[in-house]
C-alpha cells in the first residue's frame, strides 16, 4: 500500500514537472516572439518617419489639387445655374412682352 502511494506521488510529481517544462517552453517562445516584435517595431519606427513625411507631402498636394478641382466644378455648376435662371427670366419676360435692357457698345 505504501509503495502504491509513493508511486502515485511520483507520477503526480512527474506530471507536474512535465507541465512545468511545457509552460517554460511556452514562456521562452513568447519571449523570443516579443523580442522579435520589439526589434521589428524599432526598425519600422526608424524607417517610417521619412515615409510618413513623403506620404504627408503627397497627401497635402493631392488635397490642394482636389480643392482646386472642386472649386472649378462648383464655379461651373454655379455658372450653369445662373445661365439657366437668366434664360428662364428671359422667357417669362418675353411672355409678358418685356425684355432685359442690354446696352450695346
Amino acid at each position: 500500500r505504501a509503495v502504491d502511494m509513493s508511486m502515485e506521488r511520483m507520477t503526480k510529481v512527474e506530471e507536474s514537472l512535465q507541465r512545468a517544462v511545457r509552460l517554460k517552453k511556452i514562456v521562452n517562445r513568447w519571449q523570443k516572439l516579443h523580442t522579435h516584435c520589439m526589434w521589428q517595431m524599432t526598425l519600422s519606427q526608424r524607417r517610417n518617419p521619412y515615409a510618413i513625411l513623403r506620404m504627408q507631402a503627397t497627401m497635402e498636394q493631392e488635397l490642394a489639387l482636389a480643392n482646386k478641382q472642386l472649386l472649378v466644378v462648383r464655379q461651373a455648376a454655379l455658372h450653369q445655374l445662373f445661365e439657366k435662371e437668366h434664360q428662364q427670366y428671359q422667357q417669362e419676360l418675353n411672355q409678358m412682352g418685356k425684355a432685359f435692357y442690354v446696352e450695346r457698345l
